[in-house]
């Protein structure tokens, strides 16, 4: 038998609360394609909000099948999720993804304190410039104990 869900229904985000939440997160997901397949990739990432073209996520990375992959396809995913005791929340971005090659990108990357997890060495940055922020919300379901 199905229990009545009194909760306020889901609740779309404004923009502005997304990047808050993206960077309350300290680690985020990137789906890129490549070879007719989707891959996720778990990333440490920092918000930019310092770039030309407005704010924009910036991540290390090694080079691999990761970075082979936003060089081949650069439109990806991004993708943050989380909850507290009341709410649950998913924000996605959609946008380009470059390496970033000059030395001035580079060192301005380089002061966001974005810190890697893992443990192999993270020498190359790749930002993702949003085309697209948008994330939705919703009430906790209380458990009863």
């Amino acid at each position: 038998m199905d229990e009545q869900d009194d909760r306020p229904p889901t609740r779309h985000l404004e923009e502005d609360e997304c990047w808050q939440l993206i960077e309350a997160v300290p680690y985020g997901r990137v789906a890129a394609a490549a070879a007719g397949e989707v891959d996720i990739f778990p990333v440490n990432h920092r918000v930019d909000h310092e770039g030309v073209d407005g704010r924009a996520i910036v991540f290390r990375t090694a080079p691999g099948t990761k970075l082979l992959e936003l060089t081949i396809h650069s439109n990806v995913a991004f993708e943050v999720d989380g909850f507290t005791d009341d709410e649950a929340y998913s924000v996605i971005v959609k946008g380009e993804a470059r390496e970033l090659e000059r030395s001035s990108e580079i060192e301005h990357a380089e002061g966001l304190g974005v810190t890697p997890w893992a443990p192999e060495t993270k020498d190359r940055w790749v930002r993702i410039q949003p085309r697209d922020v948008h994330g939705r919300a919703f009430q906790r379901r209380r458990v009863e104990g």
